[in-house]
């Protein structure tokens, strides 16, 4: 399996049903976990290899985070103006090739399809949340395309819990 391709698509799961689900969200420090068939394969990628991914994540700003049993944990900082936008202002990070359109809010329900056109990763799908409290969201993610020319059909499921009111309380790796 390319690292790439499960860097992507971890990307894709990841930081789409995240985003979807910034408003009115309490700012501060959150626990997203988001599980799918691909994360249950990250556990098999050997130690050096992992890293190489880690490191070529951190090259998209980002942290790999840490997957045990199919299930990614990480933590993310909302801040106060995240949390007070009507519609999410990033669904979708643009440098893997991908943007959110269409992204709507009913009430407590996020949507938006992902459209992605890069080198490295190619199709679409779309990303659904919903904030359940101002302190907690499910959501879920669908992806049909390639990525570095391998086909992908992915689901994720995505939830996150908020955990203190200060992104400084804990540290958010």
């Amino acid at each position: 399996m390319p690292k790439k391709f499960l860097f992507l698509s971890l990307l894709a799961l990841l930081t789409s049903s995240v985003q979807a689900a910034e408003n009115k969200m309490r700012p501060g420090l959150w626990e997203i976990s988001t599980s799918s068939p691909l994360l249950a394969l990250a556990e098999q990628i050997p130690p050096d290899q992992m890293q190489n991914l880690s490191n070529l994540a951190r090259q998209y700003g980002f942290e790999m985070p840490k997957i045990k049993n199919g299930t990614a944990n990480s933590k993310v900082c909302v801040t106060k103006e995240m949390s007070e936008q009507n519609i999410p202002p990033y669904l979708y990070h643009r440098q893997s090739g991908c943007e959110a359109r269409n992204a709507t809010r009913v009430e407590n329900r996020y949507s938006a399809d992902l459209a992605c056109s890069g080198k490295q990763i190619s199709g679409e799908g779309k990303t659904a949340a919903t904030l359940n409290t101002p302190e907690s969201f499910t959501g879920q993610t669908e992806f049909r395309g390639t990525v570095r020319g391998v086909a992908v059909d992915e689901h994720a499921d995505t939830s996150g819990l908020w955990l203190a009111a200060s992104c400084a309380e804990a540290n958010p790796r």
